[in-house]
């Protein structure tokens, strides 16, 4: 066996050990992939029955919610119209809430006076 033969070997041999480091990869990823897989499977089984339980939950949160925002809708129709009621009296009335806020000054200072005496 001359060099050429020698050279044959041991490029053959690189080769196979080429080889082998390649379908020890192969086999490696194709069991990463399949417990990928596995696992992904896995997830979806358990999480279907979750969004499920969620999309109830939701469901039954909206109902009150709605509810609630009716009741702060009248609430604030309400507001609205007290707060009208109250600018058309004070705009039609100025002069009657002068004299209201006159009485009640004169209604606390004899309070006052009351409390002072009997003191």
């Amino acid at each position: 066996m001359g060099p050429g033969g020698i050279a044959t070997i041991i490029a053959a041999s690189g080769l196979l050990i080429i080889a082998i480091a390649i379908s020890y990869v192969v086999i490696r990823v194709g069991r990463f992939i399949d417990e990928a897989k596995l696992s992904l499977k896995s997830l979806t089984n358990e999480t279907a029955p979750l969004i499920e339980e969620v999309h109830t939950t939701v469901t039954l949160v909206n109902g009150p919610l709605k509810s609630f925002n009716k009741i702060t809708k009248n609430a604030e129709d309400i507001s609205d119209k007290v707060a009208n009621a109250t600018n058309s009296f004070m705009n039609k009335n100025g002069s009657a809430v002068k004299v209201a806020g006159a009485i009640l000054a004169a209604a606390s200072k004899k309070k006052s006076r009351s409390k002072n005496k009997s003191e």
